[in-house]
């Protein structure tokens, strides 16, 4: 804790001590002791109470004042949010995607250092960082039994320089720890291996609290730890030291009743779950789960919940500590000695339990939510969501029809505006190549399953699902099903220990004869690394303009995301995906039609197939073995494996940056100077153009460069300059540590539409990443009419709709937008990770007012833009925005500024989060 030394504790009579079962003591700052003083701490939610902690813990009287404990243990539920927590987290976990660059910018920070004659060393995590290498295996190969080995070395070959790169960051800071590839999914690894419960440092315990560079963090908050995903440059800040600000928040309480029927999974309850959040608006808001049906869900089942917060739009999807807490600790090898210290810490806090459950230490009645949500767990139904958004759930039973709905429907209503009579309509797969075809004779219709993917965090945790997707392929071997060989089937777990007990329990075999062979462990359909489809394959879609889907059991079916080719994509629990890659379709209705026929043309039903969960509860001993735990991550640190072992990173405090397409310092701080401050950032803007004109939900998939690199865009042109072969471009994910290609690839996404540009003959919207230069009306790449603007000295802004930047939190989403040049995005609603990321860059996000956006302004993309907000830069204060027209008329409109807390006030007067901290850092 930074203390000055002239200060004194406000607060030292809650400094108080436990002891745990075995009867060792320790101290501790009591909430309890907290709520003699203010009483209403006693109705606090959980998760505030633990946030509370912290401030009360870090109250230093500079960056943590008493003033921020009083207003935080007075929170009341109903109340106007204008007031900022000071929130100082205990450790921080990256995936390599987000942290590379963060490595980079460290780099960076200190290169920086040494050219001004300063000590690099100023420049360390002041808490530990864990980065876990999960997002960098693709599914190159696929249904075969030795597809994980050659997957891994493809992954190696091609990021043998970022792996270089971590290396040196590991022997260069102190606290910088990495957990090597093939592991698993950060998430997974989180939860079963990093998180302790409580931690101990310097005498005194304290709550395991994060921040996470995965927007699916939330996942650790189903074992009662508070924590969330924020950008890049967030939780650099977090790690050098700073608090992460953000606005108290409202609390929804969510309780569960009853229980779930046979039959229906966790993933079906999460789908239920984000489409009720979303439908109640929940963006920027903690959600609470409580009761009798929350405290008889498993530990997997909550952390399912709780990892798809981002897709219902709240902070956290928390759940508090409890008995079935502890004893997954203790399934996954945690010591006797953590376990009593967790258990003992949170009963001396009064905060053990799920509130409403039998044997909580608080009743439910007693905490004072914003608003109450109640679900009748006996109401959920078999499910999937999409074919585009994870808040669109269909009932198992509707899907056929819903696609077929779906398919003629205008783009507006989330369709796929197709002429209805060329639903049922096959094409026949042709290729030059001989051999080449997947299948001889075989061909393609619309709803074609293309892609089948077990994957990602939100299920790869859960072992009901993943058992239940084994017996399901057992019982479909068993009765002679099979899945045609051109669907890409593939198992990617969140962890090692998945294929142990699949093993153990003799159920992967059968997932192998489905073509489910074990492809890699790490985060890969559901983030863009499904692999390409066979080449006859993308052009029959291409050519006839087919809509093939991808069903996985993942969190983001965002378009263009899963594969750019396939339009529709479905979210399924694992044993619906194994389903459905036998029935080949999204067609078929499941709940009344035949899976496929088996042995002697019999028609064979989801029924005749589906585990009972009798059935999957036998298999469940096998999943929750402390020793097998153990053992596993003994080897991050003993046996990484071989392929890691071969990397060799460079040494020393600074890195020399070698010449490299992965890895460039990064351009942030050019120009810095201990001096530098508020009068480099002008307030307003003048004279901007409009870069573009988006609709609504926007995701950080559409701005963030994301998959696979076109040769013929300015990225690909870009490496092929630099003597990269096309074969080797690999993926943007794996470059985000070169700013020269991730600039290049922002606003690139394929189904990206800017609205500038006229539509089409037919009437579509044009897709894919450009603008119209003004006022030349010339039409370029965004990247490109970005470079002629800024060697003009021209100023850019963005409009958008509802919801933009939704999705990950990607920071190469808010750090090109600052790269291109432009300097404000205008929209009409904004998601919460990525609003905060483009002020820690230097972009004003502005908010129309209610009923206003850029179509009732009328605009064209035509026009000149100023940006005038108040000089003292007033959180969410008002700014005027002034529109000049061609003919020189003028329209002022008043918009919110989206600065939203003081902290970011003096974050954009710094010329963003960056140089702030660094100059912090380095004592100026």
């Amino acid at each position: 804790m930074a203390t000055s030394t002239s200060f004194a504790h406000p607060f030292a009579k809650t400094l108080k001590t436990f002891k745990t079962a075995s009867g060792k003591p320790g101290r501790f700052y009591s909430l309890p002791a907290l709520a003699q003083a203010f009483p209403n701490v006693q109705r606090l939610p959980v998760s505030l109470r633990i946030v509370l902690e912290s401030v009360l813990r870090h109250c230093d009287g500079e960056r943590v004042l008493p003033a921020h404990v009083e207003q935080l243990a007075n929170w009341q539920p109903a109340a106007s949010r204008t007031e900022e927590i000071p929130f100082t987290v205990a450790r921080v976990v990256l995936q390599d995607f987000t942290g590379v660059p963060l490595l980079a910018d460290l780099a960076a920070m200190r290169s920086t250092a040494a050219r001004l004659g300063q000590d690099p060393k100023k420049i360390e995590p002041l808490v530990p960082v864990d980065l876990v290498v999960d997002h960098s295996v693709m599914v190159d190969y696929y249904g075969q039994k030795n597809a994980l080995d050659l997957n891994m070395k493809l992954e190696f070959q091609r990021n043998r320089e970022r792996y270089q790169f971590m290396k040196w960051g590991m022997q260069a800071f102190d606290t910088f720890g990495v957990v090597p590839p093939g592991f698993g999914i950060v998430h997974q690894v989180n939860l079963e291996y990093l998180a302790r419960g409580v931690h101990l440092k310097g005498g005194l315990y304290y709550p395991d609290t994060l921040v996470g560079t995965d927007s699916h963090t939330t996942m650790i908050n189903g074992i009662g730890v508070v924590g969330w995903g924020v950008g890049g440059i967030e939780a650099e800040a977090a790690m050098l030291g700073q608090p992460v600000y953000f606005l108290t928040p409202d609390v929804v309480g969510f309780e569960f009743t009853g229980q779930l029927r046979e039959g229906v999974t966790a993933t079906d309850l999460v789908l239920t779950v984000t489409e009720i959040l979303r439908r109640h608006k929940v963006v920027g808001k903690f959600v609470e789960f409580f009761g009798e049906g929350t405290a008889s869900l498993s530990l997997p089942d909550r952390a399912t919940i709780a990892n798809m917060a981002p897709e219902y739009g709240a902070t956290m999807g928390f759940f508090p500590v409890d008995g079935k807490t502890l004893d997954y600790f203790r399934g996954t090898g945690r010591s006797k000695a953590e376990i009593e210290a967790f258990e003992a810490y949170f009963r001396a806090q009064g905060l053990f339990g799920v509130p409403g459950a039998a044997g909580a230490q608080i009743k439910a009645g007693e905490i004072a939510y914003s608003q109450v949500i109640t679900l009748d767990l006996g109401t959920v139904a078999p499910s999937l969501a999409g074919p585009k958004r994870p808040q669109d759930r269909i009932e198992l039973g509707l899907v056929a029809s819903q696609f077929r709905s779906l398919f003629s429907q205008p783009a507006a209503s989330n369709g796929f505006n197709q002429p209805e009579d060329r639903l049922p309509v096959r094409h026949p797969v042709v290729t030059s190549e001989a051999g080449a075809a997947p299948a001889k004779g075989y061909t393609l219709g619309n709803g074609d399953v293309l892609i089948a993917a077990i994957t990602s965090c939100t299920n790869t945790s859960n072992p009901s699902v993943l058992l239940a997707a084994g017996l399901l392929a057992k019982k479909a071997v068993e009765a002679g099903l099979k899945v045609r060989p051109h669907i890409k089937t593939s198992l990617a777990p969140g962890s090692r220990i998945v294929t142990e007990y699949l093993t153990e329990t003799g159920l992967l075999p059968y997932l192998e004869k489905l073509g489910f062979a074990l492809a890699g462990y790490g985060c890969t359909t559901c983030i863009g690394n499904a692999g390409d489809l066979a080449p006859a394959i993308n052009d029959t879609i291409v050519r006839n303009d087919l809509v093939c889907a991808a069903v996985l059991s993942g969190n983001r079916n965002f378009e263009a995301r899963i594969h750019p080719n396939l339009k529709a994509n479905f979210l399924a629990s694992p044993p619906l995906v194994v389903a459905y890659a036998i029935a080949g379709t999204v067609l078929k209705d499941l709940m009344t039609e035949p899976v496929g026929q088996g042995k002697g043309g019999k028609d064979v039903y989801l029924g005749d197939i589906w585990p009972t969960s009798d059935e999957i509860h036998a298999l469940m001993r096998h999943a929750m073995k402390g020793k097998a735990y153990r053992e596993n991550y003994a080897q991050v640190r003993t046996e990484p494996g071989k392929l890691w072992e071969r990397i060799r990173g460079a040494a020393g405090t600074t890195y020399d940056w070698p010449s490299s397409t992965y890895i460039a310092e990064p351009p942030f701080f050019t120009g810095f100077s201990l001096q530098g401050g508020p009068a480099d950032v002008p307030v307003s803007i003048q004279g901007a153009r409009v870069m573009a004109l988006f609709g609504d939900s926007i995701t950080t998939d559409h701005i963030s460069p994301a998959g696979s690199i076109k040769e013929s865009s300015p990225a690909g042109l870009w490496l092929k300059e630099h003597g990269v072969l096309k074969a080797d471009f690999n993926s943007y994910g794996s470059r985000r540590g070169n700013h020269e290609v991730m600039m290049r690839g922002t606003f690139a996404n394929v189904r990206i539409k800017n609205l500038m540009l006229p539509p089409k003959a037919d009437g579509a919207r044009e897709e894919g990443g450009f603008t119209l230069h003004q006022p030349s009306g010339e039409k370029l790449a965004i990247y490109d009419a970005a470079m002629r603007y800024q060697a003009e000295g021209v100023s850019t802004v963005i409009f958008a709709g509802e919801e933009y930047g939704t999705g990950s939190s990607r920071d190469w989403a808010a750090k090109g937008t600052q790269l291109l040049g432009i300097k404000a995005v205008v929209a009409r609603s904004f998601e919460r990770i990525h609003r905060s990321n483009l002020v820690g860059m230097g972009v004003l996000p502005l908010q129309f007012k209610t009923g206003d956006s850029w179509e009732s302004l009328g605009l064209r993309g035509d026009e000149t833009v100023d940006v005038v907000p108040h000089p003292a830069l007033t959180p969410q204060s008002d700014a005027q925005l002034v529109i000049t027209r061609p003919d020189g008329t003028r329209r002022t409109l008043t918009v919110t500024l989206r600065i939203d807390t003081p902290i970011e006030v003096g974050h954009y007067r710094a010329g963003g989060i960056l140089p702030y901290v660094l100059r912090q850092l380095l004592g100026a």
